[in-house]
């Protein structure tokens, strides 16, 4: 027969996990609010952006800037961006999956690593990849500046051709319940085509003061805007899965605290009709 005592006990455990994790949820949940609205405010300016870039890119020279440089070889660098901390149900267990089996399946391919936060470099420093650079700590306090500084080391990895491609690997922001794992490919920059079947252009913009002036400051910018909008994806993605994670948690905790509470009551009420039949036998007893 059960101990009442570790029942109960066990019940008081459950019921103070499932505190922690609905307190975690609404943490996750104040902010998601946040990192949602920075995603969906970065998104509009990142597509118009990339659309006033096309053309450019699409009209100059691709010689005339080092980012739009395609080269043939095959040194892939990627920047994985995952989070520092764990409970996010499979935010970072699909990144890496994903990641494992491309890194798999081109094995032709020279590729390196630089890993944003301290859950994918606890997997991949110990696997046999060239990681270039960790980023921990990310989580805590990302900013557009730090943003800036990695992208500009990813655009002087490029131009000094020590790689000849550069990816982003994060998880895309769908909803609260959805994350999708994208491998982008962040340079070169490859110009989408706009021409139209007769050979001219879609409808251009006014430069000032020049094409390649402002093509060079825009790349730059790209390089920016580009690499905050993934890690701002990231960012909302992981405190939806961390909600999500910890909602399911929470509930899994009401029902196994249903459970042990109608186990206890069985046991105690086992306990009770034992001594209550030992009553009787014992009164039976007396008076025999």
């Amino acid at each position: 027969m059960p101990n009442l005592k570790d029942i109960k006990r066990r019940i008081q455990s459950v019921k103070n996990t499932q505190q922690i994790t609905k307190a975690m949820k609404l943490v996750a949940a104040s902010k998601l609010r946040k990192a949602q609205q920075a995603i969906l405010a970065a998104r509009p300016y990142a597509v118009k952006m990339m659309d006033v870039l096309n053309h450019l890119a699409a009209r100059c020279n691709g010689d005339l800037h080092p980012l739009l440089d395609v080269r043939e070889s095959n040194r892939h660098l990627f920047l994985i961006i995952t989070s520092d901390k764990g409970l996010c149900g499979g935010f970072n267990g699909s990144i890496i999956r994903k990641m494992a089996k491309h890194l798999k399946d081109n094995t032709q391919n020279e590729n390196s690593l630089i890993i944003a936060g301290k859950k994918g470099n606890d997997v991949f420093r110990n696997r046999p990849v060239n990681i270039v650079q960790d980023i921990i700590g990310w989580t805590r306090d990302f900013d557009y500046l730090k943003a800036q500084a990695i992208g500009e080391n990813l655009a002087t990895i490029f131009t000094e051709k020590k790689v000849d491609k550069v990816f982003m690997v994060y998880n895309e922001f769908k909803s609260v319940m959805q994350q999708e794992v994208v491998i982008e490919q962040l340079l070169p920059v490859v110009p989408e085509n706009l021409e139209h079947q007769d050979g001219s252009f879609v409808v251009d913009y006014i430069y000032e003061p020049d094409e390649e002036t402002i093509l060079d400051e825009l790349l730059k910018r790209y390089m920016t805007v580009e690499v905050y909008r993934a890690f701002l994806e990231s960012s909302a993605s992981e405190h939806g899965a961390r909600m999500t994670a910890m909602d399911s948690a929470s509930r899994n905790a009401g029902e196994m605290i249903g459970d042990l509470t109608l186990t206890y009551n069985k046991a105690r009420q086992a306990y009770i009709t034992k001594e209550l039949i030992e009553i009787v036998n014992g009164a039976e007893a007396l008076k025999g």
